[in-house]
């Protein structure tokens, strides 16, 4: 599928650039601190919680902080060396991340820790689904697996415990420090659960519908919710079929939904298009963030993935009543 770095991956290993990238996770904590490399802000921001209020022994690097979209990233040569140079790398690990493969088997760096997220969920992984209505590219028949898994709390807590364990290989020194801060971390992603299922459970309705895009399916599977959408989670698509317009039109006159979906950094046209189709025309359009496009920016103002989530629940709370 993402091939499209191959040739620049092999011209910059012929070069001889990743030659000397090999580091020792031996080395003298005086001069050199832990390096971690992550992809996008879900796995940075764990990796922070983790580290704690004074993670001065560790560099974290965010690839993906200039907002630049997931499944269209490029890594940089300088990304690259980062990468083949770290202590640990994190990484989703679906078909957006392709590109990995091919720097970590050729880097001469066999004292680095890499976590595949998507590994560590084994089972839990879900395909990505074409629902009823949905657009679909029939010409595409492999099987994919939706890697938005970082929309999910409950597996968040999975992942979190995974990133300690590899902080406490790491820094051994520090582990006792990991494992508190990942335990209070997990406390606060198993309230915003309870506070996600006692919403659901007091919903009057059951189902989202996005006029967009629709990475939120482990959100809605981990409440039980039903979902409509117009294009899959991983879509590059963005003009919507009269077909589609018109099916997802009676389905809010069908429900009775008062609300219609969207994800962060699109337009509404799609969904100022559905509303207008449907026989009373004053469906409110609510937004919830899927977390894709955190720029380093954001995280200096003091955004973090909790508090994304809590405004998620938020516009949950008024898309279900």
């Amino acid at each position: 599928m993402k091939k499209i770095l191959l040739v620049l991956i092999t011209a910059f290993l012929m070069a001889g650039i990743l030659s000397g990238c090999s580091r020792q996770q031996d080395h003298d904590p005086e001069d050199k601190k832990l390096q971690i490399v992550t992809t996008i802000f879900p796995v940075y921001d764990w990796v922070m919680n983790v580290l704690g209020d004074n993670p001065g022994n560790a560099e974290v690097t965010m690839l993906l902080d200039t907002g630049a979209d997931l499944h269209s990233y490029q890594p940089t040569a300088a990304d690259m060396m980062k990468i083949t140079s770290a202590d640990i790398f994190v990484y989703v690990g679906g078909e957006s991340d392709e590109w990995v493969e091919d720097v970590l088997k050729n880097s001469s760096n066999d004292k680095c820790i890499v976590m595949n997220l998507m590994d560590i969920l084994g089972d839990r992984i879900r395909e990505e689904e074409h629902v009823e209505g949905m657009e679909h590219d029939h010409e595409e028949e492999e099987t994919e697996y939706d890697e938005h898994i970082w929309l999910s709390l409950r597996n968040a807590a999975v992942r979190v415990k995974r990133i300690e364990e590899a902080l406490s290989k790491a820094d051994s020194g520090n582990a006792s420090v990991y494992q508190n801060n990942r335990s209070s971390y997990i406390q606060k992603l198993d309230d915003l659960d309870r506070q996600y299922r006692a919403a659901v459970s007091r919903a009057s309705v059951k189902t989202l519908l996005f006029a967009d895009r629709f990475p939120f399916r482990y959100l809605t599977e981990d409440y039980g919710l039903n979902y409509y959408a117009a294009f899959a989670g991983c879509s590059a698509e963005s003009e919507a079929s009269f077909e589609t317009v018109t099916f997802l039109a009676r389905k809010i006159d069908e429900l009775n939904l008062k609300a219609v979906l969207t994800i962060e950094g699109t337009d509404h046209r799609i969904a100022d298009t559905v509303i207008r189709t449907t026989v009373s025309g004053n469906q409110k359009i609510l937004t919830l963030n899927s977390l894709q496009s955190i720029t380093a920016r954001d995280v200096a103002q003091g955004i973090s993935y909790l508090t994304v989530m809590e405004e998620n629940l938020k516009v949950l709370k008024e898309a279900l009543q």
